[in-house]
């Protein structure tokens, strides 16, 4: 099996892509294929896979041309990926897919995201954020109390003393399944300062991620919910990999904005 394929970042949360325009290259995109190609001692490895298909390709409904095909790293499919659509937003300008010169749309399982470009980052409006209730996380032998926001994915962010408190999140934190049956992204964040602060992240489906983006809108989100801020505000989001910011509008929307990076490219026989 042959096939084209790109390796790209956004603030050190990494994915494969797959261009595959009109669904011929992958069919169905099997969820063993993406968790071996996610693999970082016998494949490329990645936190997950973007494939780039049209949307009329897959199906999809969308005032997008194109598609963000995402898959967690070991197969699932995910509704949405801050970092992974300012990813994708980048190879389809490199790739003259779409014109940058204004706001363009892709179409995502969490529906469609307008996004725009400048010289050093990539904005995308991620949509109303849901704030649910209160519920409970614990790892490394603390329990915490954590907001609930959907911001695409399911959230749950709880405020710590230290990031290291969560330990190692080489096991997955506890959760609330009757909450999460699908389960559920986990924040821990502290503050470093007024509209300032710093996250650790578990992803379902790929464990301890370098930065999430949808992740980064949740905290933002649940600091400005604790702060009562008023809106606009944005915060400055702190990750392993690097820094976001989020705004929250009057309207409701939240904005993603941070820099995106395609690091390598080529082709491959694939015989796993």
């Amino acid at each position: 099996m042959a096939f084209a394929w790109l390796k790209g970042h956004g603030t050190e949360n990494d994915f494969v892509l797959l261009p595959d325009h009109d669904g011929s290259v992958h069919g169905e995109l099997s969820a063993d294929f993406v968790a071996a190609l996610c693999h970082r001692r016998r494949g490329i490895g990645a936190d997950g896979v973007l494939r780039v298909i049209r949307s009329e390709a897959i199906g999809i409904d969308s005032a997008g041309e194109w598609f963000m095909d995402y898959r967690n790293a070991d197969g699932s499919l995910s509704e949405m990926c801050g970092n992974g659509i300012r990813v994708f937003a980048l190879h389809l300008v490199q790739e003259g897919l779409v014109d940058p010169s204004a706001p363009f749309v892709v179409g995502t399982r969490d529906g469609d995201k307008t996004i725009s470009t400048d010289a050093e980052s990539i904005s995308v409006d991620m949509g109303v954020p849901q704030v649910q209730g209160v519920t409970k996380v614990s790892a490394d032998g603390n329990t915490w109390e954590a907001q609930d926001v959907g911001t695409g994915n399911p959230h749950a962010v709880a405020f710590v003393d230290r990031l290291d408190d969560a330990g190692s999140l080489l096991t997955p934190p506890e959760y609330d399944e009757s909450v999460y049956p699908e389960g559920v992204n986990i924040e821990f964040v502290v503050r470093q300062g007024e509209r300032h602060v710093a996250m650790r992240v578990h992803e379902r489906g790929s464990g301890e991620t370098r930065s999430c983006g949808t992740g980064a809108c949740a905290v933002a989100v649940a600091t400005a919910v604790a702060d009562h801020a008023e809106r606009p505000t944005t915060y400055r989001v702190d990750v392993p990999g690097g820094t976001v910011h989020v705004t929250w509008d009057a309207n409701d929307h939240i904005t993603l904005t941070g820099p995106a990076e395609i690091v390598a490219r080529g082709t491959m026989d694939w015989t796993a």
